[in-house]
């Protein structure tokens, strides 16, 4: 059978009307690749990066691609700054136009184990905002607790995690803070086993209000370090990663306990009084 040859596409009024669009590989290592489509080749020269609520901005260069498309990279080396970057094509001379995402291939930040020699942590993950825009959320932790498994009984949470970019001595602990009082933070032993950590907190012991988790590699004369979960492919972790809550009794009445992840994925405990 001979396969008669396709015409070539054709641009219409309708499809230069469309916002570019994107496609992101990310890489084990923290770095991204965006591929643009065809429609952001009139006149585009880079791909910017701003960072939401600051005049800070990255500019990539955008290359020829294979299929006609424009390709830049942000390579690991690159330092992103903690924060949510909004995806623009730039013309060389002209405004910049907002990118909408299109394919991303997130499969190497599933499990991904960073390099433990780099002294940090660096996650980029692109998504898609609530508007259908491109952003990427950043996260730099130097050094970064990685919150692993989490085990709720009816008195307490277990913790276990991974410690990147700090050692743990024998004079670790783990500290519950409250957000929003004047609280003396709650401590808990830690066992450690060389890079990995787990304690328990006993709910008993907290009171009404959200308590923020932190680990003391160090003890009392090291740096305080957030307990998060960042190594994964998932964005946002509060509405995904949900934990039963079990009940209390306090002395201001019956209240709920349970883990949840906050809006920067880092690992809390919240303790509500039921109504």
């Amino acid at each position: 059978m001979t396969l008669a040859p396709q015409p070539a596409p054709r641009h219409t009024d309708e499809d230069a009307a469309l916002p570019p669009r994107a496609d992101c590989i990310a890489d084990s290592a923290g770095g991204l690749t965006f591929d643009l489509s065809q429609a952001a080749r009139a006149g585009a020269a880079y791909l910017v990066l701003r960072r939401r609520g600051s005049d800070e901005e990255v500019s990539l260069p955008l290359t020829p691609a294979a299929d006609g498309r424009l390709r830049a990279v942000l390579p690991s080396s690159v330092e992103l700054p903690e924060g949510r970057w909004d995806a623009y094509a730039q013309p060389a001379d002209g405004e910049p136009q907002r990118l909408v995402p299109g394919i991303n291939d997130l499969r190497s930040l599933i499990d991904r184990a960073p390099d433990a020699a780099a002294g940090h942590v660096a996650v980029r993950i692109p998504y898609a905002t609530r508007h259908g825009n491109l952003t990427v959320r950043s996260w730099l932790r130097a050094p970064h607790a990685e919150a692993g498994e989490l085990y709720v009984n009816e008195r307490e949470l277990s913790v276990r995690g991974r410690l990147y970019g700090e050692t743990l001595t024998p004079d670790a602990y783990a500290e519950a803070r409250a957000r929003h009082a004047p609280a003396t933070p709650l401590r808990a032993d830690v066992t450690a086993d060389r890079t990995q950590f787990r304690f328990t907190v006993d709910y008993g012991a907290l009171t009404e209000g959200i308590w923020d988790l932190w680990l003391r590699p160090a003890g009392e004369n090291g740096p305080p370090v957030r307990i998060a979960r960042l190594l994964d492919d998932v964005v946002d972790k509060k509405p995904i990663f949900t934990y039963p809550k079990v009940t209390l009794k306090t002395e201001q009445g019956p209240a709920q306990a349970g883990p949840y992840y906050t809006a920067d994925n880092d690992l809390s405990v919240t303790v509500t009084a039921e109504s």
